[in-house]
């Protein structure tokens, strides 16, 4: 016999019974939904289905599909947590090989010298040209040769000497002939007589083949 209060039915025994099989299969479901669950929490949810035969068959049904859904969905939790932990060691792989095919970044080159335009610049660059090609000349004995020579004039030419008379005047700082410059131009310099770098570095290449060094000179040569 069913007893009433006043806007509610009470339930028969059976059913408050289904009735809580069911809440605790819902329950089940909603929590292994939102965290996948573990082996124990998955054989907890089918233990729950199992037990439910007492429940009546309609019951048992709607506890099985609750607790198929729960594992269902922590299976699909599951896998998206395995695929997104590989993507990012794939991304970090594919980084790396990104990295390691990049080129190395060249070592900057060390920035030219500087010299002065001017007689001291001249035979300042002219000595470092030399001494990187073991050519022996000092500054004393190339400025003293050059003063002597045109007085630090690079346009400097000798119109009047036996050499002007053969038709090939001395020319430059140190007054060389083409075809003394042209035989000991010194590689790295320019091919042009009056620069006086090249002028310079020529005639002393010319003067140690010579003379030992443009030291030695202390007169025309």
């Amino acid at each position: 016999m069913r007893s009433t209060i006043s806007g509610y039915t009470a339930l028969p025994k059976a059913h408050k019974i289904s009735a809580t099989a069911v809440l605790v299969a819902a329950g089940a479901a909603v929590a292994l939904a939102a965290v996948p669950a573990t082996a124990a929490e998955t054989t907890g949810v089918k233990t729950v289905a199992q037990n439910a035969g007492s429940f009546g068959e309609t019951q048992q049904a709607e506890i099985g599909r609750a607790a198929d859904t729960a594992l269902a969905q922590a299976q699909a939790a599951a896998k998206a947590k395995t695929d997104a932990a590989k993507a990012g060691q794939d991304r970090a792989s594919r980084s790396t090989e990104r990295a390691a095919l990049k080129p190395a970044a060249k070592p900057a080159a060390p920035a030219k010298k500087a010299y002065a335009d001017n007689l001291d610049g001249w035979i300042k660059e002219s000595m470092d040209i030399l001494r990187a090609k073991g050519i022996p000349a000092s500054y004393d004995g190339i400025k003293r040769n050059v003063m002597r020579e045109s007085t630090g004039n690079p346009r400097a030419i000798n119109d009047w000497d036996v050499n002007a008379v053969n038709g090939v005047p001395s020319k430059g700082l140190l007054q060389i002939i083409d075809p003394t410059f042209k035989a000991y131009h010194v590689e790295g310099t320019s091919w042009d007589i009056y620069d006086p770098v090249a002028n310079i570095t020529a005639s002393c290449a010319y003067a140690a083949d010579k003379y030992g060094s443009m030291d030695n000179v202390n007169s025309a040569y």
